[in-house]
């Protein structure tokens, strides 16, 4: 069999195509050739099965350096449907991510529109035209035909409408009698439906013409044509977010699990939502106590939380007595209206060791486990070892172990096999993990069925004290900490522990690691929520030595040399500026009649009336020291905790701080203008600072940090057919949206925080299509919390966003949240996801009282308990009839199904 290929693409000077075919995995390259540079052509012959297809693309290449390729998520497909030895002749285009990329999603292709696919049935045709077209905007009941004029295209009689085959996800091709047609034909597709099947909805434009060349017994020409477009209205979905924690069933055991998740896709459901968003769900035991509660600080990138194990769904317990008393802990737990974090997590532990003891040898002789096992090992033999040796010294921070301070290869091999005493150490993880990811596995299916998108969450950090850091740790910085700048969530900046990512080691072996964390995710979702999507343009890195976010910098990002700064017209002073600022006035200010204490306490004099700090003191790190010995029982913590707070903010006083890369280059500190080295320069040197800090925070690295988002975000996006979100909350650069738009991903958008810092509340009108409106985070307060948090606030917007006269009510009213629900509802973005909290906010029956039991979160707290667990059981919500109507009617009134 011939096949010859052609392809219009203009090229410049020693630029060349090349055709890549996709086979088991591998590809298999071939030069394209050319005579202007806008024609390329390539012949090949290839042996065929009957029926068999080949998946392949299009790169462009300046020698052997790959330039560009073509989007990769759904590439050309060559089906081979006429009979053994025929020639080939395919015109393709060169495929670009479309800006309907997110209909190729599995979000789409597999839940919201999911249809059958199949190849085409072998043809028997002396000539073949074969046409290729896209019609992503086709919904689960709709399908694709054609008509044309003359007798073989139905002559434009709806009725006679030719089916076409849907060979892959929204590619629908069909295969036609060259001798039937006339050499130059006309014709359109349709979309048939249940409500269309007699009326066909036309694509949009001119009739299509194909003018075909001459063709020779046996010949298959193939053409790929041009999307088809339907006048039809974008799709929009409404749905819930809520943590899997935070889940009520009768039947769950003091936390939300995998079962509580089925139910929870029953209500979407009934509602007529379409997608459930949860928060990440990885395992994240650490220390075993409250503070584990944190999902975000997760120990393995793969492994699934122990607490999400759906106990009904193991085998029971055969000791009777035993099973008696976990069904009376089972309801105590269950009754209590917030999460025992320690009690739950212990007495499911227990629970799982019954079974394994009782049930694990035999489940992990089955072809299930067996499968399971070799499909996971990569992750799974390292996480079991981490949390064996975790148990065993007592602590997950593994530089602490007396040993074992990375994994040995034969430890990890031992580990493998199932006739070591290794293996038999570290069998449990693998029966609680295999037992999880059967559990994910089937709501994830289960949420297929019902046509309910599950989003998951990937957290922008690791652990410190995780399984990536201790056998991987060529891929992170383990000497900084990730955390963000001041917002509005806390003036002195977050924390967050991480460490940062050595992304010049990940980009050597292409995102690999990234690669492998996305894959594994989307095979319990279909959409995912990219968490602070800033860290792949920049990440706030703070030092090891800092407690707050204020002494951070952004990496990567073009620190500024001395000849820089000057040029501004700031005479630098590195010592006076890079110093922290330390005088008898700021003392007085900050610590009042302390401030003598402070000075024989803490400081050392330098000159004048400036202080340094004492080098016992001269990081934060050393003053939390300080403070946790001596906040012992008997003490005055509020006093020390303002001492403490106090020396924090004397440390972090400095105008710049050194690169952490290089010392000849520095970064304004951010939020300086609150403190006392600002304070104290001259009028006109503040203003020649405030200059320099705009630009460098908001124009200098712009064109920077969006090269550095292109080498990691079209790997990561492309590596999966997962729906692409982000939360671009923050300090966001100008060059976020540029990449955001580019590579087609959903922006976060709240009214209450807009992007506009020329507005109090952004304007729902004014969201783009392409992105996901809320009311509220996990890391906010609820709608109804907010409305009473501020009620300057909460009257403007009563004025100016919702159009009422007089004074706003409080507390807030079901009738006025069912307002600000239903006009998010009707707002121009794609997806409209509100808390589970935000929607019981218009039932004043259902909603708990207390609004302020709602939050999940502060993140300002670093320490918080996440321990929200929903007042209602999951089968009331279900049997709340008027809720569930009023939340189906708003739905179905704002044109979301």
């Amino acid at each position: 069999m011939k096949i010859n290929f052609n392809l219009e693409y203009q090229t410049t000077f020693g630029e060349e195509l090349a055709l890549n075919i996709l086979t088991d995995g591998k590809t298999e390259q071939h030069k394209m050739t050319t005579l202007d540079g806008l024609h390329w052509m390539c012949e090949m012959s290839k042996a065929v099965k009957t029926s068999a297809h080949i998946d392949y693309y299009y790169t462009l290449m300046r020698g052997e350096q790959e330039l560009r390729h073509e989007w990769l998520v759904i590439p050309h497909r060559l089906e081979f449907a006429a009979a053994r030895g025929a020639k080939y002749t395919v015109y393709d285009h060169w495929l670009d991510i479309p800006e309907d990329s997110y209909m190729y999603s599995t979000a789409f292709t597999e839940c919201i529109a999911a249809r059958q696919q199949k190849l085409s049935a072998q043809t028997t045709y002396s000539k073949t035209v074969r046409l290729k077209v896209r019609a992503p905007q086709l919904r689960n009941n709709e399908r694709l035909a054609l008509i044309g004029g003359g007798e073989a295209l139905g002559s434009w009689e709806a009725k006679r409408a030719i089916d076409m085959v849907e060979h892959e996800n929204n590619e629908w091709v069909i295969s036609l009698d060259a001798d039937k047609l006339s050499s130059t034909f006309e014709f359109k597709f349709v979309s048939l439906g249940q409500e269309f099947d007699n009326a066909p909805l036309w694509e949009n434009g001119m009739n299509r013409t194909i003018a075909l060349p001459p063709m020779e017994s046996g010949e298959v020409v193939v053409y790929e044509l041009s999307q088809a477009y339907f006048p039809v209205y974008p799709w929009k979905g409404a749905g819930t977010v809520i943590p899997i924690f935070s889940l009520r069933s009768e039947g769950s055991f003091g936390v939300g699990d995998f079962g509580d998740l089925k139910m929870m896709i029953d209500w979407c459901d009934k509602t007529k939502q379409r997608v459930l968003q949860v928060l990440p769900i990885n395992d994240t035991n650490i220390t075993h106590t409250w503070q584990d509660s944190y999902p975000y600080n997760s120990i393995s990138i793969y492994a699934l939380h122990p607490q999400y194990t759906d106990l009904r769904q193991l085998p029971q317990l055969k000791d009777e007595k035993l099973r008696k008393e976990y069904e009376v802990l089972q309801k105590t737990l269950n009754a209590l209206p917030q999460i025992d974090y320690e009690r739950v997590n212990n007495a499911k532990m227990d629970y799982l060791r019954a079974i394994y003891v009782q049930e694990g040898a035999k489940i992990m002789k089955t072809a299930a486990f067996k499968q399971f096992f070799e499909q996971n090992k990569e992750w799974l033999v390292p996480y079991a070892a981490f949390c064996y040796y975790r148990d065993l010294y007592g602590t997950a921070t593994f530089q602490d172990w007396p040993d074992h301070h990375t994994l040995p290869e034969k430890e990890r091999e031992a580990m493998s096999k199932s006739t070591t005493k290794l293996y038999k150490e570290v069998a449990f993880w693998y029966f609680v993990q295999f037992n999880l990811d059967q559990q994910m596995h089937a709501a994830h299916a289960y949420a297929r069925e019902k046509r309910v998108v599950l989003k998951g969450d990937i957290p922008i950090g690791i652990s410190r004290d995780g399984v990536e850091a201790w056998v991987e740790p060529k891929y992170f910085n383990l000497n900084g900490q990730a955390g963000a700048p001041p917002d509005a969530f806390s003036a002195n900046g977050q924390n967050w522990g991480f460490p940062t990512y050595n992304w010049d080691a990940m980009l050597e072996d292409g995102c690999s690691w990234w690669v492998r964390r996305f894959r594994k995710m989307s095979e319990y979702f279909d959409a995912y929520r990219i968490d602070h999507v800033l860290g792949f343009f920049r990440i706030w890195e703070i030092p090891i030595d800092a407690v707050h976010g204020l002494l951070g910098q952004f990496s990567p990002s073009l620190g500024m040399t001395r000849e820089e700064i000057e040029a501004y017209g700031l005479h630098f002073q590195e010592e006076l500026f890079t110093k922290p600022f330390i005088a008898d006035w700021t003392l007085a200010r900050i610590f009042g009649e302390q401030a003598q204490y402070v000075k024989e306490t803490f400081l050392n004099h330098a000159h004048d009336d400036i202080w340094q700090m004492k080098p016992a003191f001269d990081t934060q790190r050393k003053v939390e020291a300080w403070y946790k010995e001596h906040a012992v029982e008997g003490s005055d913590i509020t006093a020390l905790a303002n001492m403490r707070d106090g020396l924090y903010a004397l440390i972090s006083d400095v105008l710049f701080v050194r690169d952490r890369k290089n010392d000849d280059k520095f970064h304004p500190r951010i939020g300086v203008q609150n403190d006392f080295i600002y304070e104290a320069l001259w009028d006109n040197d503040k203003a020649v600072f405030n200059r320099l800090y705009n630009d460098y925070f908001y124009r200098r690295n712009n064109q920077f940090w969006y090269t550095e988002a292109m080498k990691k975000l079209p790997r990561l996006t492309q590596a999966t057919r997962m729906l692409v979100c982000a939360e671009d909350l923050g300090m966001v650069p100008d060059c976020v949206p540029w990449v955001m738009n580019e590579l087609r991903i959903l922006s976060l958008e709240i009214q209450s925080m807009p992007k506009d810092p020329t507005t109090r509340f952004g304007k729902l009108k004014h969201n783009p299509y392409r992105s996901v409106d809320t009311i509220s985070t996990h890391d906010m307060s609820t709608l109804r919390q907010w409305w009473d948090e501020d009620e300057e606030q909460t009257q403007s917007y009563y004025n100016s966003m919702l159009h009422r006269g007089g004074a706003a009510p409080h507390p807030l009213p079901g009738w006025l949240a069912k307002d600000i629900v239903s006009r998010h509802l009707t707002s121009p973005s794609m997806l409209c996801l509100l808390s589970l909290q935000d929607w019981l906010s218009i039932d004043e029956n259902l909603r708990l009282p207390d609004q302020n039991a709602e939050r999940i979160n502060i993140p300002a707290n670093p320490r918080h308990y996440w321990r929200y667990r929903m007042h209602l059981s999951i089968e009331q919500l279900l049997q709340a009839d008027r809720f569930n109507e009023e939340i189906s009617t708003l739905i179905i009134q704002s044109g979301r199904k």
